[in-house]
């Protein structure tokens, strides 16, 4: 697959997230309701252009500073340009000239709509495998999101290591992307419309955990999944019995992560004083962490919560000098779930 593929699909063939034959780039869960008044301020053609598989909005975002890997049509960066605020920055990468235009022609409109002086996004027209060539500054970016887009690219490892070096320490790339419970085969991937579709560019999900932590992120953190119905006779008979799942993973840029969740006797207690998350704090789906409770963590936890933009959000007790093993439950069997059903209270980590 090249890019001019992908280019041709999502500029030419596409006219609109109705021309997509199956939900693979379609977004099946339901908007948060603290979310639902940033999208209402969303231009429409931006909106009608929409093509993603998850919700790229991490909390505690003022005042940051963004990049928006495949940003297409700039909806998920108008999103985030309006939690980053005034002083913040959205920086959106995208290769597809006919979604450029669209971005670009509402970056004064939706300054004005959101009460802005000047605007707080622009876009670049780039490569996301080619993140040196833009003259972005290494180590700049509080958050990197990528919305159904690192499935496209042709070059998967290079995307992820472009992505930490733009990283600052503690910040972290936080995207939805599809993944697949098999490599997919050659033939398959050099298949257009298969590959347009979100579907044979999707990584085997083991495959993906090494990727991100060759590129330097150890501990991948799952956020949310679901299952994906290829809803389209003709596709699925070419895929045969391959299954795919949406998923949402945060990988964090921090140093002194191991590569299992290690026991140090930790625990954290959160403040409840993050806006989007007043009663509970969900860090991936196994940590949904309630105010005022004391919530056994491991290590690598702990340095995600307390080296980064949340360490505010926590108090923190123990420390490093004691290691009791490792946390039950940290195996390798495949991470997704068949519905998003984990309630993520038992304090363990994996």
């Amino acid at each position: 697959m090249d890019h001019d593929s992908v280019k041709l699909y999502y500029g030419k063939v596409l006219k609109s997230s109705d021309d997509l034959k199956t939900s693979a780039c379609c977004t099946a869960d339901a908007m948060p309701a603290p979310l639902r008044p940033l999208a209402a301020r969303i231009h429409d053609e931006v909106s009608s252009k929409y093509y993603g598989c998850g919700l790229v909005c991490p909390s505690e975002m003022t005042g940051r500073r963004v990049l928006d890997l495949g940003a297409g049509s700039g909806r998920d960066a108008y999103m985030l340009a309006q939690l980053v605020g005034e002083n913040g920055e959205v920086v959106g990468v995208d290769m597809t000239d006919e979604q450029l235009a669209v971005a670009r022609r509402h970056v004064e409109w939706h300054a004005q709509k959101f009460g802005y002086a000047k605007p707080n996004t622009r876009f670049l027209h780039g490569y996301i495998e080619r993140l040196d060539e833009l003259g972005l500054e290494p180590g700049s970016f509080d958050v990197i999101v990528s919305n159904c887009v690192i499935n496209l690219s042709i070059d998967k490892p290079a995307v992820l290591k472009g992505a930490f070096d733009l990283l600052k320490p503690g910040g972290e790339l936080y995207f939805s992307d599809v993944y697949a419970d098999r490599r997919i085969p050659e033939h398959l991937v050099r298949d257009p419309e298969l590959y347009g579709e979100c579907l044979s560019g999707a990584l085997y999900w083991n495959d993906f955990l090494s990727l991100a932590r060759r590129a330097g992120f150890l501990d991948p953190r799952l956020v949310t999944s679901r299952p994906m119905d290829v809803n389209n006779a003709a596709l699925q008979k070419k895929l045969g019995a391959a299954r795919f799942f949406s998923a949402t993973y945060r990988l964090f840029k921090l140093d002194g992560l191991e590569h299992a969740c290690e026991d140090y006797g930790q625990a954290v207690i959160y403040k409840g004083t993050l806006s989007e998350e007043p009663d509970t704090f969900v860090l991936d789906g196994h940590h949904h962490i309630e105010k005022g409770r004391v919530f056994p963590v491991c290590g690598n936890t702990w340095r995600m919560l307390g080296e980064t933009r949340f360490a505010d959000h926590f108090t923190f007790i123990g420390n490093f000098d004691t290691h009791y093993g490792i946390f039950p439950g940290c195996g390798t069997s495949i991470p997704f779930t068949a519905a998003d059903d984990l309630d993520g209270t038992s304090g363990a980590c994996c």
